[in-house]
């Protein structure tokens, strides 16, 4: 009798023979697709007159998604409300546009899409795909283009908002705050480039905006605004060079609130002399009364600490700054109040031109140098000069450095005392040097400058000052012990001799202070001197 061979077995070969045979037959696939998507059609038809519909479908030859198209989509002139978009998150073979906005007669609007388009598959897009169509007879062709620079720094921001206004008998600078433009691009990709198309003819008002809520206005405490100076005439053969600058708000103190015992918070906005601001407590004050304002570190804050407590609910304050008066109050409750902790920087490494900083977190009111010593590691005592900064709430410790060298820094007890007599306990601090070759040297030889003072400074690629130096008529400008890495170098024509730079301000049409990047990106090596001639234009 033969053996039979089970039925289990059986379904197992066959398995494995099908699955050797699906390998052989396998596709290896063909080239990768990298073709965007292609318009078919639209309804109703791209640069359709006498519009009056309200959807429009665009088809493509294949599965289409929106990437960003709240940021890539631009509708000028605005619509509001703003039409829905479709498809959102799935793929489909066609754009729908839902509009809810009653449109405005004989005007040519302008849907552009950006790099938003893209196939399904590869995410391959259809650049600047854009569709028109007119409320009137015809379709609006008029053109105009230019560029868009950061005042202050190197490369402004990716997709900054420019904004045609129409001249008319109703128009005032102040539009740019209340309403919403005839005509919207932004600039294209990672370039400063923009272009704006389908105009009428007439006279505009032209701005750029960092429009970051996308809502059209410009908002002063969050954006930057650029504008062209003059009214612009469309038709025109000229280009035109926008400048982005962020505006200095008027000083404006918030409602202050009590933060711990004895200590209120008055948050603030805008820009002055910090140390022309005045806080007055108007409730009845003991003859023993004192008070200290505090600036926050990291915030537009300042404390107000004041001894001995009070017993009240309520403290009403008078707040008088260079440019206004305010009359706040502030509730109170028993809360404990902080006891002085000193804290000691830099730690580690220290640079040559680096002082060492003694912070407190109570208001300091007194120093005694005599508490302190610093000595290098032949045990040798090193001279030394100290500033109590009352603002910053800072005692600042300054001393000559040699190269390779260790230095230990001691404060004893009483070294700083607090506006509540505490004092801090012994505070020891060790730091060190590098060796010059450790560092890269820098020197510009400057060409062509406009002229003096100029400020040069070195930044790094965010924009932060790391060094600077102040010029009234040296070509040659040198900086010495730069930590290797990569930095940025501008000019800053300082024209009103302030010593700092100015920015601009909308509406009363001042520019800010002209700035001249390096081209280049500096790469400063270790026992390294870097030579560069810097043609300004």
């Amino acid at each position: 009798m033969r053996n039979r061979i089970p039925g289990y077995l059986m379904v197992i070969i066959l398995l494995l023979t099908l699955v050797q045979c699906a390998k052989k037959g396998m596709p290896e696939g063909g080239p990768k697709d990298e073709d965007p998507p292609e318009f078919i059609r639209a309804n109703p038809e791209n640069y359709t007159t006498n519009f009056n519909k309200k959807e429009i479908r665009i088809f493509f030859d294949e599965y289409i998604k929106l990437n960003n198209p709240q940021q890539q989509v631009i509708i000028s002139p605005p619509m509001s409300p703003r039409p829905a978009i479709l498809p959102l998150g799935t793929a489909r073979r066609d754009v729908q546009i839902e509009i809810f906005d009653t449109l405005e007669e004989n005007t040519t609007y302008t849907i552009n899409f950006g790099k938003s388009i893209i196939d399904n598959n590869e995410g391959n897009p259809l650049n600047y795909f854009k569709y028109v169509f007119s409320t009137g007879d015809y379709i609006d062709s008029l053109e105009v283009s230019g560029t868009v620079e950061d005042a202050y720094l190197k490369k402004p921001a990716d997709f900054i908002s420019v904004f045609l206004y129409e001249v008319d008998s109703t128009f005032s600078d102040s539009v740019v705050y209340q309403q919403t433009p005839r005509y919207v691009t932004y600039t294209r990709d990672s370039t400063n480039n923009f272009q704006l198309e389908n105009l009428k003819a007439g006279t505009y008002k032209m701005v750029a905006i960092t429009d970051n809520n996308d809502n059209y206005l410009f908002n002063p405490a969050t954006e930057k605004i650029g504008f062209v100076e003059n009214h612009i005439t469309i038709p025109t053969d000229s280009t035109f060079e926008i400048t982005l600058f962020k505006e200095e708000l008027e000083f404006e103190v918030q409602r202050p609130k009590q933060l711990k015992g004895q200590q209120i918070l008055f948050g603030y906005e805008g820009v002055t002399d910090l140390d022309s601001v005045r806080i007055a407590l108007l409730n009845p004050k003991p003859d023993d009364f004192s008070s200290r304002i505090v600036k926050d570190r990291k915030t537009d804050s300042l404390y107000y600490w004041y001894e001995p407590q009070l017993e009240t609910d309520s403290l009403y304050f008078e707040v008088i700054s260079p440019k206004s008066r305010d009359t706040l109050i502030a509730r109170i409750s028993e809360m404990e109040r902080d006891s002085l902790n000193v804290s000691v920087t830099p730690s580690g490494n220290i640079g040559f031109d680096q002082e060492v900083i003694f912070r407190a977190n109570t208001p300091l009111v007194e120093k005694n140098d005599s508490f302190i010593s610093i000595m290098n590691q032949d045990s040798i005592a090193i001279p030394f000069s100290t500033e109590l900064d009352l603002l910053e709430n800072e005692l600042r410790v300054s001393f000559e450095k040699e190269e390779s060298s260790k230095y230990s820094v001691m404060a004893l007890p009483g070294t700083v005392v607090d506006m509540f007599a505490a004092t801090n306990d012994t505070l020891t601090q060790r730091v060190s040097t590098k060796a010059f070759s450790e560092f890269g040297n820098l020197t510009f030889r400057l060409q062509n400058v406009e002229q003096y003072p100029i400020i040069v400074q070195l930044t790094d690629l965010k924009g932060e000052v790391i060094l600077e130096k102040y010029s009234t008529g040296e070509s040659v400008v040198s900086f010495g012990n730069v930590n290797p890495g990569e930095y940025f170098m501008r000019i800053i024509y300082d024209r009103n001799e302030n010593n700092k730079w100015d920015t601009g301000n909308y509406l009363k049409k001042i520019k800010p202070e002209q700035i001249e990047y390096f081209p280049d990106t500096l790469d400063i090596r270790a026992n390294w001197d870097t030579n560069e001639l810097f043609i300004l234009e």
